[in-house]
């Protein structure tokens, strides 16, 4: 009985082991099929402009040429400037709105409020992409010059529904008995969700920053359809210009530099937030 035992211990151990390597084995080769093309744009980014060799083969030259290329023919300061004006601007305002009007969706119980909510919703359904033509020509009917300060108005059309809909999940968490007593003291609304509400959404907030950051900083599409002057180019449209055409064939060891000094700005944030980072997304996941 004993000896029996322990042959069904051990084959219950290698059936474990044999699982766990198994899962193991996946998630490597998971890993190497996500890390290659970084692989591949890294090593391609470090060679010469004109070394047109396999980029399969990784790591066979060493230079710095294609990065000064790209630098040089992108207007690297005045781009990078550009996308954190454009980035930078546009989360504060998402941030401003969205969590104002997630608030009285939130709080008021009424039939008005779940009207709006679902109303801000239904803003996800439709992409922006499909509806661009007939907003080009209410731009142009406007008047609204074609400016770095264009693509922030889809912008931040585009992200309210979603930061709206993050902000009003946190904020349906957030029990209402913590501002009774301000407004027993006589704050007023704006006192209330500036000094007690809004300190609270600190979580869903990080999660909107990070969200809505991200995309409006690798987007291309909206800055390329609003914006006509080149001096005005955000830092992914600057990139496409070395995709090349008939004429002119597409310049990939400069484009892949150019890839990586586009990235760089977002990996160099990452490292110093990567705790708020992480946090922020964990709570918005767990709220929302």
């Amino acid at each position: 009985m004993v000896k029996g035992k322990a042959l069904k211990e051990v084959e219950k151990t290698e059936k474990f082991s044999l699982s766990v390597l198994v899962i193991y084995i996946l998630l490597i080769l998971f890993c190497l099929i996500v890390i290659s093309p970084l692989l591949i744009v890294l090593s391609s980014s470090l060679r010469e402009p004109g070394n047109m060799q396999s980029p399969l083969n990784l790591f066979v030259q060493f230079s710095l040429k294609s990065y000064r290329t790209a630098y040089a023919k992108m207007n690297y300061p005045m781009q990078l400037l550009n996308s954190i004006m454009t980035t930078g601007g546009s989360v504060v305002v998402i941030v401003l709105i969205s969590s104002m009007a997630a608030y009285p969706v939130a709080r008021i119980k009424k039939g008005l409020s779940k009207g709006l909510y679902y109303f801000f919703i239904a803003g996800l359904v439709i992409p922006a992409q499909m509806v661009i033509v007939p907003i080009a020509q209410i731009f142009g009917g406007l008047n609204i010059p074609n400016t770095r300060f264009t693509p922030m108005i889809m912008f931040i059309t585009c992200s309210l529904p979603f930061s709206t809909f993050l902000f009003t999940g946190f904020l349906k968490g957030v029990p209402a008995e913590v501002e009774e007593s301000a407004f027993l003291d006589g704050a007023n609304l704006w006192q209330r969700y500036r000094q007690i509400v809004f300190p609270l959404l600190k979580p869903a907030t990080v999660s909107v920053i990070i969200t809505q950051s991200l995309w409006i900083w690798n987007d291309y599409f909206f800055p390329m359809v609003f914006i006509s002057k080149s001096s005005q180019y955000s830092l992914p449209v600057g990139m496409i210009q070395f995709l090349g055409d008939r004429e002119n064939p597409a310049q990939w060891n400069v484009l892949f530099a150019a890839c990586v000094l586009c990235a760089l700005p977002l990996i160099v944030m990452f490292t110093f937030l990567q705790k708020q980072f992480i946090n922020g997304i964990a709570a918005g996941a767990v709220k929302g």
